[in-house]
């Protein structure tokens, strides 16, 4: 990912970032991508109807991912209440998200993957908390 290079280049910026906020950027759309993929491997698994909440819970968090990662990327104007829900938000759906999938993880590799990606995500939301201001 570019993010960096992207931010730092940013007119409002002038080369100063947030690093921890870089991390949970890039760790977001990692998890959006991982979950969407989880959720799809999860409807080609014989145990589907099994994993209905696994699903349920991958969709929600790739979208709010997604949306946390591009809003967390924009630097022209501040929105930084919203902004912190949004994170907020964002690492206790990674939380959720990740639980459930540990709870298939032995079962199913694609939800052990997926596991480690939503916490290292509820991590770097929670870790670039202080550094939206």
């Amino acid at each position: 990912m570019q993010v960096r290079e992207m931010i730092a280049s940013h007119p409002d910026v002038q080369g100063s970032t947030a690093d921890k906020l870089l991390q949970c950027i890039e760790e977001c759309y990692n998890c959006a991508q991982t979950c969407t993929s989880c959720a799809d491997a999860c409807l080609a698994e014989q145990s589907v109807d099994m994993l209905k909440q696994c699903i349920r819970l991958n969709l929600d968090c790739a979208d709010i991912c997604a949306a946390t990662g591009a809003m967390a990327s924009r630097r022209t104007g501040s929105n930084v209440d919203v902004l912190r829900a949004v994170v907020e938000v964002c690492e206790q759906a990674c939380r959720a998200c990740g639980q459930e999938c540990q709870n298939h993880a032995g079962q199913h590799e694609h939800c052990r993957i997926c596991a480690e990606a939503c916490m290292r995500c509820a991590d770097a939301c929670r870790d670039a908390l202080p550094e939206i201001r």
